[in-house]
């Protein structure tokens, strides 16, 4: 008797150290050992798309003369003194704006910066040194799936990053596959999807560790999820099958 319960207590021993040890392995983020890393900095930059929603500030140093490059609209309640704001930029389909003065300019596949010094350029004739801010407002993301919180979350910032992004969402619940994370893009036209391992110490390199407007973040459930149950996916089916195979070993032994 005193042998079946030893082998009982080593047996439950064994199972809950393996079943923690392929817990780790399927939940943990950034496995692999220290180190530093080069970030893939140069995606880190959203390029303008069509729809987009823009705001364009012109600043110099005579202000008078940055106020045909400033539309602006007055927003409050009927009646009542409003708050003055900047007029939006909506692009085209075309991937255009119409920008005060000088017309009709190609926008699409700039970033901010980029379409910033391309205003200055343009508008240089009628006014030097200027200064020009562009903002994306619409910026969205969708993450779904497997998370506490799933949504569409509009982002202040310029750049967001997968992690962060799954913050957001209050992160994977503990049925949410690691290795095999989904990012849906718009390329160009075209729906561009891509899988993407959380687990992986270099995911900051990838193209996709840095999310663009309007991308879908999808994390898929585990297999276990998907079928509702797996007799041997769970460390309380190895402590029922321990206890059989135990109860089993008792029997044969008092016999």
């Amino acid at each position: 008797m005193k042998l079946a319960a030893n082998s009982f207590i080593l047996l439950v021993t064994v199972m809950l150290l393996f079943s923690s040890c392929v817990s780790r392995r399927k939940i943990a983020y950034l496995q692999g050992d220290e180190g530093e890393q080069n970030l893939n900095l140069i995606n880190n930059n959203l390029k303008i798309q069509p729809d987009d929603v823009l705001t364009i500030r012109v600043s110099t140093e005579e202000p008078d003369a940055a106020i045909p490059f400033n539309l602006t609209k007055t927003v409050g309640q009927s009646g009542m003194p409003g708050n003055i704001e900047l007029e939006t930029y909506l692009v085209s389909n075309t991937g255009t704006i119409k920008f005060p003065v000088i017309g009709e300019t190609e926008v699409t596949g700039l970033t901010n910066i980029q379409l910033a010094e391309k205003i200055k350029s343009e508008i240089s004739e009628y006014v030097k040194d200027a200064i020009v801010n562009v903002r994306i407002l619409n910026f969205r993301i969708s993450v779904l799936g497997e998370v506490k919180s799933p949504g569409t979350f509009f982002i202040e910032d310029d750049h967001i990053t997968l992690p962060q992004a799954l913050g957001l969402a209050g992160d994977m619940t503990i049925y949410g596959k690691r290795k095999n994370i989904l990012i849906a893009r718009q390329v160009e036209g075209k729906q561009v999807r891509k899988y993407v391992d959380l687990r992986d110490a270099d995911i900051a390199s990838s193209p996709y560790y840095h999310l663009q407007q309007n991308d879908i973040v999808y994390v898929e459930p585990v297999g276990a999820r998907r079928q509702s149950a797996s007799f041997l996916g769970t460390a309380s089916s190895y402590l029922s099958l321990a206890s059989v195979i135990i109860s089993t070993v008792v029997l044969i032994t008092n016999n």
